[in-house]
C-alpha cells in the first residue's frame, strides 16, 4: 500500500499568548501543496520504519510516524504488524509540516492496511495527540484553525493558488522559534483572518497576497537573517505576496498563475514551483 503525504504551507498565522500547558493559541489558514513525501506500508509481523535518503528523517521513536502508530494502536488495538518505508521530499526545519504529513499519512495507511474502520474524523482526533498540525494533514485542501491548530473549519479556494517556494540551507527548530517569539513580546495586533477567506473565496490573487500573515517572522529573523533575504528575493522576482510558513525557515510566494509561477522560480536560486491541493494524506495504491 503506498500513501502520499502532501506538504502544508500557512498562508496566515497569527499567534497568542503562552497558555498554562506551554501552547500558544492559533489562528491559522493552512493549505495543501503538491510537494510529497510517500509511505510505503506491508503487512509484517511487528512495526518498523526505514527511512531514504538515509538521514533524512529518524527511524525511531522521535519519529511522527512511529507517534501516530502508538496512537493508533493505543485507539484500536490489533495484533498486527506493518512495515514502513518513507521517502521523503518535504524539506526538514522548513515549517511545510513533513513530519505530520507523515504521521497522517500512517494514520490513512494503517487504518486501511488494519481494517480498523475509523472514519477520518476519528483519525484527525487520533492525529491532535500526536501533533498540532497532524489533524490538518489527516483532512487537506484549504482550511481555517483555531485553538493549537486542531479545531478546523473548511475554507472555499475558488481558484488554485500556484506557489514558489524557496527555503534558505539553515533550519530551525519550532520551540527555539516560539521562545524567541515569546521573548520579543508576543504578536503585535489581534488577529482577523476574515479577509483572507473572503479573497479565497473570490478567487482575488492580488488580495490573497496582501492578506498573507504570519507572527513568527520577526522571531525567525531574529535567529536566522537568511530567512528575511529569503523572503527578499521572492519579492524581488515578482511574487504578489510572500509568508514564512509555520516556524520556517521556507517562504512562500504567491503567483498570479502557473506561467507567473515558473518566472519567479526561475530567477530565485533552489525555488520551486507548487500548486494547491484539496486533499490530505491520500492512498494511491493498494
Amino acid at each position: 500500500m503506498k500513501i502520499v503525504a502532501p506538504a502544508k504551507i500557512n498562508l496566515y498565522l497569527w499567534v497568542g499568548q503562552r497558555r498554562p500547558d506551554g501552547m500558544h493559541e492559533i489562528e491559522s489558514v493552512m493549505q495543501s501543496v503538491s510537494l510529497f513525501d510517500e509511505l510505503t506500508l506491508s503487512s509484517g509481523p511487528a512495526v518498523s520504519l526505514d527511512v531514504s535518503p538515509s538521514g533524512a528523517a529518524p527511524e525511531d521513536e522521535s519519529n511522527l510516524v512511529v507517534a501516530a502508530v502508538r496512537a493508533l494502536l493505543a485507539a484500536r488495538p490489533t495484533p498486527l504488524g506493518a512495515a514502513m518505508h518513507l521517502s521523503k521530499r518535504i524539506p526538514s526545519g522548513a515549517g511545510l509540516g513533513g513530519g505530520s504529513a507523515d504521521a497522517a499519512a500512517a494514520l490513512v495507511g494503517l487504518n486501511g492496511l488494519w481494517e480498523s474502520g475509523l472514519s477520518k474524523k476519528a483519525l484527525e482526533k487520533i492525529g491532535a495527540g500526536v501533533g498540532a498540525d497532524v489533524p490538518f494533514c489527516v483532512r487537506g485542501g484549504t482550511a481555517g484553525a483555531l485553538g493549537v491548530g486542531e479545531r478546523l473549519s473548511p475554507l472555499i479556494v475558488r481558484e488554485p493558488l500556484w506557489w514558489v517556494i524557496a527555503k534558505p540551507p539553515s533550519s530551525l527548530s519550532t520551540a527555539e522559534v516560539y521562545k524567541r517569539f515569546d521573548e520579543l513580546g508576543g504578536s503585535p495586533s489581534e488577529t482577523d483572518a476574515h479577509d483572507l477567506a473572503d479573497a479565497l473565496a473570490r478567487g482575488d490573487v492580488d488580495r490573497i497576497g496582501a492578506s498573507l500573515r504570519n507572527d513568527l517572522f520577526d522571531a525567525a529573523i531574529s535567529l536566522d537573517a537568511s530567512v528575511g533575504t529569503t523572503r527578499d528575493a521572492l519579492l524581488s522576482a515578482g511574487a504578489l505576496g510572500v509568508v514564512m510558513t509555520g516556524s520556517g525557515t521556507a517562504s512562500c510566494g504567491l503567483a498570479r498563475d502557473q506561467v507567473h509561477a515558473k518566472e519567479v522560480a526561475a530567477r530565485v536560486p533552489g525555488a520551486f514551483v507548487v500548486t494547491s491541493l484539496d486533499r490530505g494524506a491520500k492512498i494511491v495504491e493498494r
